[in-house]
């Protein structure tokens, strides 16, 4: 029979109607169970791939064969990709409209890794991912990456460079648009990536990139995928994070290296003096000294509760940390990280171990990097610690002292210092946290970690600066990861769940 005008229009409008409220219900907690479950050893293979290039930002050609993977994992996924040149590293932006007028999400993506010293790994290399299940006493055992298609284990793990910061984060990310993608289901919302390759360096050319590509990079939001979970390894979300400021000290001794039998007792040793000036830094509670360092901080009683509401417990974190005593500066671990900090990353003199000689060292060099609050003042601070460099009574120079510095000045240093990325904090009850929380609340109940800050620095500033967007990090790796150091690994367990958690928020509209 003939449809009628009026009958065609009630279907087109039934039609209509049925498009809508299927677009507007969101993925059942068990659908994405399900996929993310079976798409996993898939998932895996992937992260080991990408794993399989080395990456530290000091590397152009490291930087190029990453940028040429992301491209490739994009294009994959339909994406249209352009390369954002800079006046040193590039950054790859990578966007896909898939709703007109829709809200969109700018994803960050960190790419590098920190350097590798391959002869501490238990393993071949860094950039060899080994698959590993635990055989008790901290002991671990290599196994095939081929049981990953007839059997799964949450606590095997995948040991390699930037399988927790950040490659495991941002596989999470596109292994959950994969799935979408092969589902035939759209995000909720339009998507924008930035993937950068110097975060480690501390993102020096981000800033301005951000500045120049305001447009380019326009968003209702920043999500990070970048960070290690809360100590409970609960699905966390962070919204601040620290800045950071790096300095390097150096104490001048002889012109060389003088035989300390011969010279003992005569040419003092640099150790010595370096030693006080460190020690003076700070005092017997491990609060710093500088003058300042602390100013224009405070947190209110109701700040201070919801601190304490996080599952932690100080008996079980110094039992971790295989520590007696922790530094007097908040009154728990996670008011600690709402102040700024001081550490001596890195101290060289001479020599040590199979190399030890018997020597009066002729330099002392030091590392020092400073974790800042939203509140602190990098030059100011830096200018702090020259200050009482200089008021110990050290002549600074620059570079090489000479002759005549040498000759009327006891105590010689140099000291330089530069500011890397900006502290941020983002508001709890922004729609960025409203949308994550109803999206991760879905999967993981009320089992979810919302900190105020993290103790470490990410390069988001810019963003929240220059657009004017909230910015959240999204946790995934466990928190006992490795991250820097040597046999670094990503829990089983955690990238999977990273997967969840994406697919359940790039399926969660977001609040108007």
């Amino acid at each position: 029979m003939k449809k009628t005008r009026n009958q065609s229009i009630v279907h087109l409008f039934l039609f209509c109607l049925f498009v809508v409220i299927g677009h507007s219900q969101t993925l059942s907690k068990e659908k994405i169970l399900n996929s993310s479950q079976k798409h996993f050893p898939e998932a895996v293979l992937q992260l080991k791939s990408f794993l399989e290039i080395p990456n530290d930002g000091h590397f152009p050609e490291q930087i190029q064969a990453n940028l040429t993977k992301c491209q490739e994992l994009f294009t994959d996924l339909e994406f249209t990709s352009q390369v954002i040149h800079t006046e040193g590293a590039p950054l790859l932006f990578s966007e896909k409209i898939y709703h007109k007028k829709a809200k969109t999400v700018l994803f960050y993506l960190q790419i590098d890794g920190q350097p590798v010293d391959s002869t501490k790994w238990d393993q071949k290399s860094p950039f060899l991912p080994v698959l590993k299940e635990p055989i008790g006493d901290g002991q671990w055992k290599d196994i095939s990456f081929e049981r990953l298609k007839t059997a799964y284990n949450p606590e095997w793990r995948i040991f390699a460079r930037s399988s927790s910061d950040s490659k495991g984060p941002a596989m999470s990310l596109i292994s959950a648009l994969k799935i979408l993608k092969n589902n035939k289901r759209k995000p909720a919302y339009n998507i924008k990536v930035i993937m950068d390759f110097q975060e480690e360096l501390g993102s020096p050319l981000l800033p301005k990139a951000v500045e120049q590509n305001q447009d380019l990079l326009k968003a209702d939001m920043v999500l990070i995928m970048d960070g290690t979970r809360h100590l409970s390894n609960l699905p966390t979300l962070t919204y601040g994070a620290r800045g950071i400021a790096t300095a390097t000290l150096k104490v001048f001794g002889p012109n060389v290296p003088l035989h300390s039998g011969q010279y003992g007792n005569f040419a003092p040793n640099p150790v010595f003096n370096t030693a006080r000036l460190l020690g003076k830094l700070k005092d017997e509670n491990g609060r710093v000294t500088l003058p300042g360092f602390y100013d224009g901080i405070s947190l209110s009683e109701a700040e201070k509760t919801l601190l304490k509401s996080l599952p932690e417990n100080l008996d079980s974190i110094k039992r971790e940390l295989g520590i007696a005593a922790y530094d007097n500066v908040g009154a728990t671990y996670q008011e600690s990280l709402q102040y700024p900090s001081l550490n001596i990353r890195g101290l060289e003199a001479a020599y040590v171990g199979k190399e030890v000689r018997t020597i009066i060292p002729n330099e002392v060099i030091v590392e020092i990097d400073m974790r800042l609050v939203p509140e602190s003042d990098g030059d100011k601070l830096m200018n702090s610690l020259r200050q009482f460099i200089v008021n110990e009574g050290y002549h600074l120079v620059d570079g090489i002292p000479s002759e005549e510095e040498r000759s009327n000045h006891s105590k010689l240093a140099s000291f330089t210092y530069k500011l890397g990325s900006k502290a941020f904090r983002t508001d709890f009850d922004t729609n960025a946290g409203k949308m994550l929380n109803k999206a991760l609340n879905r999967i993981f109940g009320d089992e979810i970690v919302n900190m105020r800050t993290t103790g470490g620095s990410q390069p988001i500033g810019a963003f929240i600066e220059t657009l004017g967007i909230p910015a959240v990090s999204i946790r995934i790796p466990n928190p006992d990861n490795n991250i820097h150091g040597p046999n670094e690994n990503l829990r089983m367990g955690n990238y999977l769940e990273g997967i969840q958690s994406c697919l359940a928020i790039l399926d969660e509209p977001i609040p108007n």
